[in-house]
């Protein structure tokens, strides 16, 4: 399978139909306020909730693969040229986990509403935004690494500027999260309006939270040109029943 290439397309189209679909559903159904919501209060109730749970698990397999693919890409480069450093194995394996328990933090966030589990949703998210932009920080490193032999020297630094970008949205968006909700006094915190308290907070937290969401599926949208190069196979079945001795 020649067209791997097209992976983290997919995964990048399917990121962005979920927020800005359940965004316009939600803000149509009178669910949120259209002034930059949260993308899970955009998700809470039905029907955007399940329109966001069933494209966000699928967008979660995709990633997955995604991650798996970069992670098997690394160590062919690795096995054809021995003369790279010997640390880009650990450094691959420690991103394949970040990225899978992003992709585990992603599944969560979709499947466990905030308003129904609230510590599973922040945990979710936090496995997300957290463990993500390490994997990042990671790919960042081994896109240096592996230059010359796969990825550009462009492509190197606009991973890192996209690293260090997570690394602050991050923060910003955790701190004035917790800011905002302690400063609230309105009724319903998913119809946020500027006299319920915390405004300004709240719509640093929604804006670094959009901005970093959007970041992640460019991020991945990278890996393209790279996986021009990567061809996949059918893995290999063997029946038990005619390769045993008897």
């Amino acid at each position: 399978m020649s067209n791997v290439y097209l992976l983290p397309v997919a995964t990048f189209l399917i990121f962005q139909v979920t927020f800005l679909g359940t965004y316009i559903v939600a803000v149509l159904e009178g669910h949120v306020v259209p002034t930059v919501p949260y993308i899970s209060d955009a998700a809470t109730y039905s029907p955007e909730s399940c329109i966001f749970g069933q494209l966000i698990n699928i967008g979660s397999v995709l990633l997955g693969l995604t991650i798996y693919v970069r992670y098997r890409h690394i160590l062919q480069l690795y096995e054809h040229h021995p003369e790279l450093d010997a640390t880009l194995v650990r450094h691959n394996r420690l991103a394949l986990w970040f990225g899978m328990l992003s992709c585990l933090g992603i599944s969560v966030v979709g499947n466990f509403q905030e308003t129904n589990v609230r510590i599973m949703h922040f945990i979710g998210a936090f496995c997300c935004f957290g463990c993500g932009t390490l994997y990042f920080w990671m790919q960042a490193l081994m896109t240096y690494i592996i230059y010359p032999m796969a990825g550009t020297r462009k492509t190197a630094h606009l991973r890192l500027g996209m690293s260090v970008c997570c690394t602050i949205l991050f923060i910003m968006l955790a701190v004035t999260g917790v800011m905002s909700h302690i400063l609230f006094n309105g009724q319903n915190p998913r119809k946020w309006y500027p006299s319920d308290g915390g405004w300004y907070y709240h719509v640093i937290s929604t804006i670094s939270e959009w901005i970093i969401a959007t970041i992640f599926s460019f991020f991945i949208l990278s890996f393209t040109p790279e996986f021009r190069d990567v061809s996949l196979q059918h893995p290999q079945i063997s029946l038990m029943s005619y390769t045993m001795n008897v």
